[in-house]
């Protein structure tokens, strides 16, 4: 007969562990080991030659597994936290690495906001550009599609296109991500469908996007609107679509197929598509003359009026305070402001909820006749320098930890196989 082979069963279960290596592994001090011992949770044995009480390495092990699925489970553990050094949203402000970002979208082209995020560095005069293999490959792709298929189906086809083109994607040095980033984002601005004049490849992302949403002819105030709102969208901490760009880098996706799994996610009514219904509700006030009946409809369905309140805020949220001080300066905008303000003030006599940035992206989209979808497509092309940000930072991280553990409350087994319907 062969002797155990080390690290088999029969000589880990016979290992003995000191009280110390026990407080380790359990992640306790000694004197809390005694207290396992006394709630029978543990059990100690005196060996010869040896001082104090040795402790079964299995019988630890298993311990220290059941408390590890214990603490996952408790209310406090099932709060998912992740140290990030790119948004702090503090006071009805947010911060861009430590930096007002209403001050930088005021102050800074979309590009410029996005290498401070990425980077920590400001580029003046940043442009992005995309390799032509890149431009037609998405192109193709999205040229293929229904004719009704959404602007964000759109970009996440085009991604997944453009990730196609990119022989280094599986590259996740952040240089090469910088890369794959600033050809991204104007593949991502030039995919969707003509609707004016062409863009020369080169020009801000602002302009590109443009031509893609509005018939109009744009003058420098409202491109300088549109390029803003595109740089306070950047990013907005963890937010849903953000997170499942994290758990995706967590597993080392790469940066095209973490972008597709956060336009996956904003898809939502409850988050990039929110716009788009405060946009319809402008017109419909418009329409109608005034807020109160639209309201009324709104709240008689039971539907929350679109465009008001924000989880992160008390006051209004910081991002449409700025963007309608930039609407104010633009004559085009002023029916659609004065409708949303007439939304704000007969809410307001019943409830205490300020206006967030889908009322404010809604008044720019309903202002120079672009689509109710055209805020969520802003706001898809915007939130892809955020989520750049974040699949970098995640995978300076450990791989696969954002694996929250399952707290299983289903039937307890072992229970019968189930029989075929009829022969119950």
């Amino acid at each position: 007969m062969r002797d155990q082979e080390p690290g088999s069963p029969a000589t880990r279960q016979a290992r003995r562990l000191s009280t110390r290596e026990t407080a380790e592994l359990l992640g306790v001090k000694p004197e809390t080991v005694y207290a396992y011992v006394s709630r029978g949770q543990l059990t100690s044995r005196r060996s010869e030659g040896r001082r104090g009480s040795t402790f079964d390495a299995a019988e630890v092990e298993a311990l220290a597994r059941r408390n590890k699925r214990e603490s996952t489970t408790g209310s406090a553990a099932n709060e998912l936290t992740v140290r990030t050094r790119l948004t702090l949203i503090d006071a009805d402000r947010y911060f861009f690495r430590g930096v007002d970002a209403v001050e930088l979208a005021q102050r800074h082209s979309y590009e410029e906001v996005a290498e401070w995020l990425w980077t920590g560095t400001l580029r003046p005069g940043a442009r992005f550009t995309a390799p032509r293999e890149s431009r037609e490959a998405a192109r193709r792709a999205v040229a293929a599609l229904p004719e009704l298929t959404s602007p964000v189906d759109r970009l996440r086809v085009a991604a997944v296109a453009a990730a196609t083109a990119d022989p280094l994607r599986y590259d996740l040095s952040e240089e090469s991500v910088l890369g794959a980033a600033r050809s991204l984002i104007p593949t991502l601005a030039t995919a969707l469908p003509l609707v004016r004049s062409t863009y020369a490849d080169g020009e801000p992302i602002a302009r590109r996007l443009w031509g893609r949403l509005s018939h109009k002819l744009p003058d420098e105030a409202s491109l300088r609107t549109l390029d803003m709102a595109l740089a306070l969208l950047a990013d907005h901490d963890l937010a849903a679509s953000t997170l499942a760009v994290r758990v995706a880098a967590s597993a080392r996706a790469h940066a095209y197929a973490a972008v597709s799994a956060g336009l996956g996610v904003l898809e939502g009514p409850l988050h990039g598509a929110a716009s788009g219904l405060a946009h319809r509700m402008l017109l419909d006030v418009l329409d109608r003359g005034g807020a109160g009946p639209v309201v009324s409809d709104e709240l008689r369905a039971g539907r929350r009026v679109p465009g008001l309140g924000h989880r992160l805020y008390q006051g209004e949220d910081p991002r449409a305070q700025a963007l309608f001080a930039a609407l104010e300066e633009l004559p085009e905008a002023r029916p659609a402001l004065a409708a949303a303000r007439d939304v704000v003030a007969t809410t307001a006599r019943h409830t205490d909820l300020h206006a967030n940035v889908d009322l404010a992206l809604a008044v720019f989209t309903a202002s120079f006749g672009m689509p109710a979808e055209a805020g969520e497509t802003l706001f898809a092309v915007a939130r892809t320098a955020g989520w750049i940000a974040h699949a970098l930072e995640e995978y300076g991280e450990r791989p696969l930890r954002m694996r929250p553990t399952g707290h299983y409350v289903g039937a307890r087994p072992p229970q019968p196989l189930p029989a075929p319907p009829g022969q119950e």
